[in-house]
């Protein structure tokens, strides 16, 4: 089984990302994370991105795809895997479909997490960050059991300001602009499907795992 996850911030994909993960023993794979372990890691491709990003510029795209190339031809991504984070445009996509044709690991669906601006904004605006250990939290969908403290290691929870909601408006904004080329792209292949964003988790996973029945991925 191998997804790739897209939707706007706050569409629930990651929540959703870490069930199938579970479930069906593969990993999520998040772009960002990869950014982060290569440039901790030093490798060559991370030195490589650390260039671009200590200067405050994006990551070309082919840096980018041959992180992910690297970390879709490990071993445990044998059984499947679960892209998020990219692509964000047509041109990304069709550069990844190529190389992971070269991997023999084609992507067999791609998810679409549409989701109303409302939801979005209610869901981020809630999120809370733990300082000390990053933990997330929601202040009415994963509260804290002490308000501001968090569980795991108590440190102060905090909202980031790209949570706050004047951000959040500009941030969907910026999505909705990319999201058509990206949308027509996998449309046009046939492994688009669409799920509700506005969906809670268990509804969500319902309509997901009957999604894999149909298609003959569970």
């Amino acid at each position: 089984m191998k997804l790739v996850l897209l939707g706007p911030p706050g569409a629930g994909k990651g929540t959703q990302a870490k069930v199938l993960s579970k479930e069906f023993g593969i990993p999520h794979i998040s772009t960002g994370d990869i950014l982060r372990e290569s440039v901790k890691a030093q490798s060559p491709i991370g030195l490589k991105a650390k260039v671009y990003m200590d200067k405050g510029e994006l990551v070309p795209d082919d840096v980018v795809i041959e992180m992910v190339a690297q970390r879709v031809a490990k071993e445990d991504c044998g059984k499947g895997f679960m892209l998020d984070g990219f692509p964000r445009t047509a041109a990304q996509a069709k550069a990844l479909d190529g190389t992971l044709a070269g991997l023999n690991r084609p992507i067999d669906l791609v998810l679409y997490f549409k989701t109303s601006q409302q939801t979005i904004i209610q869901r981020l605006s809630g999120r809370r960050v733990c300082k000390n250990c990053g933990e997330n939290y929601h202040i009415k969908n994963i509260p804290p059991k002490v308000a501001g403290i968090c569980d795991k290691c108590g440190g102060e929870l905090y909202q980031r300001v790209d949570d706050k909601e004047d951000t959040i408006l500009n941030r969907i904004k910026v999505y909705e602009n990319t999201v058509p080329g990206i949308i027509s792209y996998y449309e046009g292949k046939g492994i688009l499907r669409t799920v509700s964003g506005d969906f809670d988790v268990d509804e969500a996973h319902d309509y997901l795992s009957k999604l894999f029945v149909k298609e003959k991925l569970k």
